[in-house]
């Protein structure tokens, strides 16, 4: 029977063999040898090592027939290790550099799934969000007979489905710290950048509230003109939801303006 501790120092011995042997590897002068041993860790999976020894040997192998082969795994090995940023970009160049080659389709693919993964959720900076789309339009664009344009156009679905929540997400939090201007063009943006949205209803009547809330808080030189603002607003929200849950407080907002511009009216008669 082997006790825990020799087959604890066993491990030991054979995983800094195995180091010690792709240490030697990493010094040797042995293009060939390197490009084996890489080839096999790529199909091991052991992309760790693999993009080491590829990394190195791009630049001796440009322009030989290895070349693609040894840029192909380079670039799927920076995937695999969750190495986005580089894998989009190396994605996308090799696409480019070797448009007949038969992974060309499916490399730019990549390039889009890997702008895909970095983009965050709907309340960061959706700079990666808008670059995964546009990579995912130029795939489509590219090449549009191939089977995975329907992917992409579902994944491109869900990219719009986080911009329109973030640009919703910005919009509300205008109007929550009192920035009514701010919250009637960001509102009216997403409205028109949008027109799906499932929040269109609960907007057009933001939309009005702000405008009331604007002419409500008004210096006096400015407020019949948003009081005609508000009710325009009313007119154009009623008109849209005939049956919505806010048509109460709509109405309420209607009156109070309505009794504000005939006081206005009374003072300068």
């Amino acid at each position: 029977m082997i006790k825990k501790g020799s087959f604890f120092i066993a491990v030991v011995a054979l995983f800094g063999l195995g180091c010690s042997k792709y240490q030697k590897l990493l010094k040797s002068p042995d293009m060939d040898l390197k490009y084996d041993a890489a080839i096999v860790y790529f199909e091991e999976e052991k992309y760790d090592r693999a993009l080491a020894l590829f990394e190195e040997l791009m630049p001796l192998y440009r322009g030989t027939p290895k070349a693609e082969k040894v840029y192909y795994c380079y670039t799927y090995c920076n995937f695999q290790l969750n190495l986005l940023y580089s894998s989009a970009y190396h994605f996308k160049k090799f696409s480019v550099t070797y448009p007949a080659n038969e992974h060309a389709e499916h490399m730019l693919f990549m390039h889009a799934y890997s702008n895909y993964l970095l983009a965050p959720s709907p309340t960061l900076d959706p700079t990666d969000t808008r670059n995964a789309i546009n990579a995912f339009q130029l795939f489509i664009n590219t090449y549009p007979e191939n089977d995975l344009v329907d992917s992409s156009n579902y994944l491109m679905d869900n990219l719009r489905s986080r911009l329109e929540e973030k640009s919703y997400l910005n919009s509300k939090q205008y109007y929550k710290i009192f920035k009514y201007k701010a919250a009637i063009i960001s509102m009216s943006n997403t409205l028109r950048d949008f027109p799906e949205t499932e929040h269109q209803e609960e907007l057009s009547f933001l939309i009005l509230k702000s405008h009331f809330l604007l002419a409500q808080n008004s210096i006096q030189k400015k407020k019949s003109e948003r009081i005609n603002n508000t009710i325009d607003a009313y007119y154009t929200f009623v008109d849209s939801y005939k049956e919505s849950k806010y048509l109460k407080e709509a109405h309420v907002i209607f009156e109070k303006m309505g009794e504000e511009r005939n006081k206005i009216k009374i003072k300068n008669s």
